[in-house]
């Protein structure tokens, strides 16, 4: 089984990495358990000794038939072909109500597919995700540094962030150029309060647009998109919600991004 490089697929080999990612997951029997892209089954065989329920996600057609066989005589285990950004987390799972992700995922697929699991948090209380690198030090970043953005507001809003521990390439086949970390998302019980949170994200988005402009720039580039009658409708929000125009959106904490959201839908009321 070669992997695609159209689908981006790099499956994890030996024993040591998969046993981390799945010892830190710590499977219950009996608990539902959503693994994405299974790949050869590295992950999927030490998933389904625990007990788990485990439903694997798989998009290549070519690899059914290998998952199928290998794990043909597991009657907690089933395999879906669909792809992971279509799917419904919730109405898969039923009659359960909760249960986890576990994923290896393509590099260039990898923040959607997180948006996509965001989206579903009512039903997916935890997510254990392999990704890039560089993506995991943005999504886990602090207000004032240069990783911190859009990736960043988007997880912890919704979730309680955790880089785990790095992947070297070796632990890949292919390998790929770059390093990759495991991380937790913890779905957050109740999000800090904000009015509208479509226009929070779409806000976010207008905010690091342009990483060196300030955030008056940004939003004088971006008030169509925020539902303003014009340009200047962002003064009253800016000033309602106290923000310095001067500043950068890096350095605007999660709080001050949401005020200036809730500003905004009241100036438009």
């Amino acid at each position: 089984m070669r992997a695609k490089r159209s689908l981006g697929q790099n499956f994890l080999v030996g024993s040591h990495y998969p046993r981390r990612i799945v010892d830190s997951v710590a499977p219950q029997a009996g608990e539902t358990i959503i693994e994405i892209g299974p790949g050869q089954g590295a992950l999927t065989g030490l998933l389904v000794e625990t007990g788990a329920r485990v439903i694997a996600i798989e998009l290549d057609p070519d690899l059914i038939p290998h998952l199928s066989q290998s794990f043909s005589d597991c009657e907690h285990f089933r395999l879906v072909e669909a792809d992971a950004l279509r799917v419904d987390y919730c109405e898969l799972i039923a009659p359960d109500a909760s249960a986890r992700v576990v994923a290896n995922l393509p590099y260039y697929i990898s923040t959607p597919i997180m948006q996509r699991l965001i989206e579903h948090r009512r039903c997916l209380s935890e997510m254990t995700l392999m990704l890039q690198r560089e993506v995991v030090e943005r999504i886990t970043a602090s207000p004032g540094g240069k990783e911190y953005g859009f990736l960043s507001v988007l997880a912890q809003f919704y979730c309680e962030v955790e880089k785990l521990f790095d992947v070297p390439p070796g632990a890949f086949r292919p390998a790929p150029k770059v390093y990759s970390s495991a991380l937790r998302l913890r779905a957050r019980a109740r999000t800090a309060a904000v009015k509208d949170e479509v226009l929070l994200i779409e806000l976010t988005k207008v905010l690091f647009a342009q990483r060196r402009k300030t955030i008056l720039n940004n939003l004088r580039a971006g008030w169509g998109k925020l539902g303003l009658a014009d340009a200047s409708g962002i003064f009253g929000p800016l000033s309602a919600s106290g923000l310095d125009p001067r500043r950068r959106a890096e350095t605007l904490s999660i709080e001050e991004i949401a005020r200036l959201a809730d500003a905004i839908t009241v100036s438009r009321a």
